[in-house]
Parts: structure tokens; sequence; C-alpha cells
């Protein structure tokens, strides 16, 4: 299975501590809008076409989905007051034989991918728009790091 990470681009700012409603509603930035089309057009080039994705409910995680092109799933428990746990359930990592790409929050990701790759929960950062891509083929059994990139570099690759 493929766990692929997805965070959303640059948003708007957040205007008030504690508006959960109002944090829902942030838009991505004219930088957010492309770096999200950059990043989305190449993972469009690469991900595998039985990939399942799936989204936060937040406006600035659909805004940055939209830009892959593909069908995607709004799921409640990728939310930023989610866990990093129900992201993994979610995902159905790694009992899950169809890839998945997940667009979400940090420190969320971050600590999905820790605790998939470590087996506890570190606040790790991805940039934002950034790509973590898991991966658990090996004959090991063992989870490991396929690709981690940002928007500016995704510019340079072909």
């Amino acid at each position: 299975m493929d766990l692929i990470l997805w965070r959303h681009a640059e948003a708007e700012a957040h205007a008030a501590e504690g508006d959960h409603e109002g944090d829902l509603r942030r838009a991505l930035t004219p930088k957010g809008r492309r770096h999200a089309a950059r990043v989305g057009a190449w993972l469009q080039r690469q991900l595998p076409d039985d990939v399942r994705v799936l989204s936060s409910p937040a406006r600035r995680c659909v805004q940055t989905v939209e830009a892959l092109g593909r069908n995607y799933k709004l799921v409640d428990s990728l939310a930023p007051d989610a866990s990093a746990e129900a992201i993994i359930e979610a995902a159905g990592w790694p009992g899950q034989r169809q890839p998945v790409l997940v667009v979400g929050h940090q420190p969320l990701l971050g600590q999905v991918a820790s605790m998939v790759l470590c087996g506890g929960k570190q606040d790790w950062r991805i940039r934002k728009a950034g790509v973590f891509w898991i991966t658990h083929k090996n004959s090991d059994g063992l989870p490991y790091v396929k690709l981690v990139v940002g928007p500016d570099f995704i510019g340079q690759l072909r």
C-alpha cells in the first residue's frame, strides 16, 4: 500500500483563535493556488490510476485537491481538529491494497508520517503543498519513505 500525504497549499491567515468554522472557510492565497496547481499536475502524472483520494472538508484542502483533477471524497476525520490515529484509520493503513492520497493539515500529517514510520507520534513538519509518500511493499514488512518533496522542487522535476 502507498500512503501519500499532501499538505494543503498556503491559505489566508487565521482570523480568530478558536473560531473553528472560520478556520474551515479559509481559502488558498494566490501563491497557494499556484503551488496547488503545480503539485496537482505533478501528482496527476505520478499517481496510480486506482488511487483513493481523501480530503479534509476545510476549504483550503478542497481547493488544493481540486487542482489534482480527480474524484475525491471529503472525510470529516481529516479535519484540522482530528487525530493522526483517525487519519490512519480513514486511509486503511496498512491493510488497504489500494493506494491512498490524503489531503490534510499540519501537525496531523507529520504525526501520521511519524506514527507509520516510527510507531510513535512526533510533530514532523511537512511544508505547505508538500508531499510525503510512504510505501509498504517490501519483503520485510516495514514501511519506507518513497518521496518527500515541496512545491518549489516539483517545478524542477520532469
